[in-house]
């Protein structure tokens, strides 16, 4: 007779989600703020200035995208659970963007 496996948590999962956003967030938002800081302290050409710039609306959006799918996961049933192609599209771009501007900011 074989052993029945326990009951899943449905409520661990998005929890676990969420954490994970958050965490990614904060990365998100070292790394604007390093980028700010090598552009203060280093005096940037122009176009580190536009890198920085661009950075901080980059990091702007990924907070917009961050908190709306941590509200949906808030939400009830698992149809909101689902990550929307524009969502992750959003933040695939966002993080792109933020390592394209970093290498930028370099020159």
């Amino acid at each position: 007779m074989a052993a029945r496996a326990p009951a899943r948590d449905p409520g661990l999962q998005p929890e676990r989600t969420r954490l994970a956003w958050r965490r990614t967030t904060l990365s998100c938002t070292v790394t604007a703020v390093l980028a700010a800081k090598q552009a203060v302290h280093r005096g940037s050409s122009p176009v580190g200035l536009i890198a920085v710039t661009l950075s901080a609306l980059v990091w702007l959006g990924f907070l917009a995208v961050a908190h709306r799918r941590i509200q949906t996961l808030s939400g009830g049933g698992p149809r909101f659970r689902v990550l929307g192609l524009r969502g992750a599209l959003a933040a695939a771009a966002c993080t792109v963007a933020l390592a394209c501007f970093a290498v930028a900011m370099l020159f």
